[in-house]
């Protein structure tokens, strides 16, 4: 059986409802596109997500991330390079030129990469990749937009630092400052008893804490 916790016990339910790509915080915006515009917008963002895990995600090589985004490769090849040339005519038609729309083109897919780097998540974001992308792999052919329909949201919600889950942890840090002794010369006499006249009431230990207990 293949393993169902590469890093917890019980990870985060990243799951959502689906999305038609216009949502906030889920693709990039298209100001004025079409239906078909804005689809080919979702489907060109989940594969730079995906796309991104195979190279992040190598540390986990069970995973599988390489060999499932190059099976997407294989399998929906036309149905992305249909949405990537729906956009190019989109930037193409919304610039005042040809080479603006370009230049355009490039800082979307420059932005929409960026949009899946992870550092503090990456465990939960790789997980989640590695699961679509084998769903992606079984998804049949000419699909692939309805895959990211229903699971861009899921991938976004990855991108959220979570841990442990069946046995969640509380770790509280003190924010009040520790006393230390002061080690001055002037405050100490040749007995190194404390001079009191010199330096005022001493404050180690500090109070309500016991030699032991230190």
């Amino acid at each position: 059986m293949p393993a169902t916790a590469q890093f917890y016990l019980q990870p985060k339910e990243m799951a959502g409802t689906p999305v038609k790509g216009d949502e906030p915080g889920i693709a990039l915006p298209l100001p004025g596109a079409t239906d078909a515009e804005r689809r080919a917008g979702l489907v060109w963002t989940m594969r730079a997500a995906l796309n991104v895990a195979a190279l992040q995600c190598q540390f986990e090589p069970t995973l599988l991330t390489v060999g499932h985004y190059n099976g997407i490769l294989l399998d929906h090849g036309p149905e992305l390079k249909g949405a990537f040339d729906t956009l190019t005519k989109y930037f193409i038609r919304t610039a005042k030129t040809k080479a603006a729309g370009q230049s355009a083109l490039d800082q979307y897919g420059t932005r929409t990469y960026s949009a899946f780097a992870t550092v503090a998540a990456q465990r939960n974001f790789c997980e989640t990749a590695h699961m679509i992308g084998r769903d992606a792999v079984f998804t049949p052919r000419g699909h692939f937009g309805e895959l990211a329909e229903t699971r861009m949201r899921e991938l976004r919600n990855s991108l959220v630092p979570y841990g442990e889950q069946m046995f969640p942890r509380y770790m509280r840090l003190s924010t009040v400052a520790t006393p230390v002794p002061r080690l001055e010369a002037i405050c100490w006499n040749k007995k190194g008893e404390w001079v009191t006249k010199k330096c005022g009431a001493q404050n180690w230990p500090p109070v309500g804490v016991g030699m032991a207990a230190r």
